[in-house]
């Protein structure tokens, strides 16, 4: 017997080959594998100290953590990130934001794992919103070398003010440079509380609608709240300009929602590169959202970035202006400069695009010392003041090669309304100075009121549009519902002999625009509403339905109560506030409506950016006080941009030179 086991012979053309022990190796076999054993340990220990990436480290564990931090630099997602190290006050860092000089995350690999999160949460009934997370890296100049750091302008909120949130003063942002910045007042203490609950509530709005914004379309120009996702067929198309993002930035600075304010403030100066779009800009929007913006921003906090970044928009458009008139082609495409007008137009350029530019490129020039912007936009304005105007009124189309009318089309609603707007506000931003724009506007309003203002049977007054010199329509665009609070500061801001009727037709006005507003069964005002017949302030058209989320309604209501102190101006608002919370609020942000007139409206999917910059802005002033941004001192571009008056405002930082900068 054997054993218990069976044994296992291998044979070879039946020769019995002899099995090598399982128990132990033979001596040469020993000797080899110590030989590979003493290699490896060499190996690595002449690794240890030879290598320059060791030699840098004195200790082992340090050496290592490199390593690590190496592979996850070149894939993120191969390893788990380290955990975060409490700091001196016993939190942690805010995610999503890495200071100057630290490595981080690949933003583009962690936007991807926040909208996987998202989605998975979404179905899962969880819908949480996160920050983004991305690096900080120092803002670079269009010409004058890079701008401070975002470490050298931001302080971090106090210990308790995190990022869940809560709200921090702006006296967290250092100044820079030696420049003041904007500091919000204190709160009257004696407000009502009930108008301090109002103002709350709309900033809550700005909350929702900036993270859902941020969770499902960070760096994309709109969302779709509806679908959460991207809406890429905005204005400004599928490029990641970022529209949302600097639309909503003075709007969150003047909320005190510094958190908020500080991320928008770091994608802007790390992702936002105009020059890179290949597709058609409209040179007006591209003007008033993104120029508008960052030189708001740039007299808020004093940032050289973003008065950079608004030089190097206004660049990217400049081409456009290269016409026999200098009046600007509509569109134009950054990275191969080709401009062209809007199919629709023919060879014509819009009057509300072409006069609504002087604002934003005076004020450029003034800050960067740069005269050309300023050049551009007077040139535009000495061809409209030297033009002959049919009846004293300006036609909404105008060819930029030949400097002649086209259609005899006029209206201050869509195509005409903001070039009439900025007559009066170039006049007030320039301290009174521009005597030239001020003139412009009253005559221009003389002949509109006399040709276009008119009243219903039930006392409701109205602005129909003219064609050739006679009513084309009797109804009134929803955008002309500016036209109220521009009535009021032009009545209030001179005494002349039209000031009285401005006054007059500014209540008018207003209240004909709340009229198509209380007459809608959602409470909000239609597109555009006419008066034909039994019908008033109501729309006819489909297409004319809609509400767009759009300000203009609320931008008078501010105004006049700022101007009358009128309640019924902030109970209006107040409604306008309750309407937009039952109807176009949902999980993913805010949407316009197709149809105000059924109580169950359908979304048409699209958060607009200005419904950041300005709705949101002006039914906040309105339950401000008027410290607040008072309009003695800024003045708002038609985009909600508050803008410093010149020589009147500190936060003007007009440019001087350096008087060490010794140029032939």
């Amino acid at each position: 017997m054997t054993g218990i086991l069976p044994t296992y012979q291998r044979f070879i053309n039946g020769v019995p080959v002899p099995s090598i022990s399982r128990r132990s190796f033979r001596l040469r076999e020993k000797y080899l594998i110590i030989s590979v054993l003493l290699t490896f340990g060499i190996v690595w220990l002449g690794a240890l100290f030879y290598l320059p990436e060791f030699k840098s480290t004195t200790s082992v564990n340090d050496s290592v953590y490199n390593v690590y931090k190496r592979i996850q630099k070149a894939g993120p997602e191969l390893l788990m990130p380290p955990p975060l190290a409490q700091n001196d006050v016993g939190e942690f860092p805010v995610v999503g934001i890495v200071r100057h000089g630290e490595e981080g995350d690949d933003p583009h690999v962690i936007e991807d794992r926040n909208r996987l999160r998202a989605k998975i949460d979404e179905d899962m009934g969880m819908k949480v919103l996160e920050r983004p997370q991305f690096d900080v890296a120092p803002s670079v100049s269009s010409s004058k070398g890079p701008s401070k750091p975002p470490v050298d302008a931001i302080e971090e909120p106090a210990a308790g003010n995190n990022a869940a949130g809560r709200d921090v003063s702006p006296s967290g942002l250092k100044s820079m440079n030696a420049v003041s910045k904007y500091v919000i007042p204190p709160l009257d203490a004696n407000a009502d509380g009930s108008i301090r609950n109002k103002r709350d509530t709309v900033k809550q709005m700005m909350r929702h609608a900036w993270n859902n914004y941020k969770l499902y379309a960070w760096g994309k120009n709109e969302l779709k709240p509806i679908s959460k996702r991207a809406h890429l067929t905005s204005v400004f198309g599928a490029g990641d300009l970022g529209a949302t993002v600097v639309d909503g930035l003075d709007t969150l600075y003047l909320m005190g929602l510094m958190d908020e304010f500080r991320e928008g403030r770091d994608w802007v100066a790390e992702h936002f590169h105009i020059s890179e779009i290949d597709s058609d800009l409209s040179v007006f929007e591209t003007t008033i959202r993104f120029v508008g913006g960052f030189l708001s921003c740039y007299a808020l906090t004093g940032d050289t970035m973003f008065r950079d970044k608004a030089a190097e928009v206004a660049d990217a458009l400049l081409p456009a202006f290269d016409t026999p008139t200098g009046l600007p082609y509509a569109l134009i495409n950054p990275s191969n400069k080709a401009s062209h007008q809007y199919h629709w137009a023919g060879a014509n350029s819009i009057l509300s695009e072409v006069g609504t530019l002087h604002m934003e490129l005076t004020y450029l020039s003034d800050v960067t010392g740069n005269d050309v912007y300023r050049q551009k936009a007077q040139r535009i304005r000495d061809v409209l003041h030297n033009i002959q105007k049919p009846d004293g009124l300006y036609p909404n189309y105008i060819n930029p090669r030949t400097g002649q009318w086209g259609q005899r089309h006029m209206s201050l609603g869509a195509l005409g309304d903001s070039f009439y707007e900025y007559l009066l506000k170039a006049w007030l931003v320039s301290n009174t100075e521009d005597a030239q724009a001020r003139v412009m506007f009253d005559e221009a309003m003389q002949a509109a009121l006399d040709k276009m203002l008119r009243v219903s049977p039930s006392g409701l007054s109205y602005l129909a549009e003219l064609k050739y010199g006679r009513i084309f329509e009797e109804k009134m665009d929803h955008l002309s519902c500016f036209a109220g609070g521009m009535f009021a500061l032009a009545s209030t801001t001179l005494e002349n002999s039209q000031s009285e009727r401005y006054m007059d037709v500014a209540r008018k006005l207003t209240h004909t625009c709340h009229e198509s507003y209380d007459r809608a069964d959602t409470k909000l005002g239609p597109e555009a509403f006419r008066f034909t017949g039994a019908v008033e302030a109501r729309a006819m058209k489909s297409n004319e339905k809609m509400y767009l989320l759009r300000p203009e309604t609320f931008e008078s209501y501010f105004i006049m109560w700022r101007l009358t102190k009128e309640q019924k101006y902030r109970d209006w608002g107040w409604d306008a506030v309750e309407a937009l919370e039952k109807h176009c609020r949902v999980d993913g942000g805010y949407t316009g409506l197709t149809n105000v007139y059924h109580t169950s409206p359908q979304g048409d999917d699209v958060q607009q950016s200005y419904f950041l910059a300005e709705t949101l802005k002006y039914l906040y002033l309105l339950f401000s006080d008027d410290s607040l941004i008072p309009l003695d001192e800024w003045v708002f571009n038609t985009e909600g941009h508050p803008f410093p008056v010149r020589s009147k405002n500190p936060l003007y930082r007009a440019y001087e030179p350096d008087p060490n900068d010794n140029q032939l």
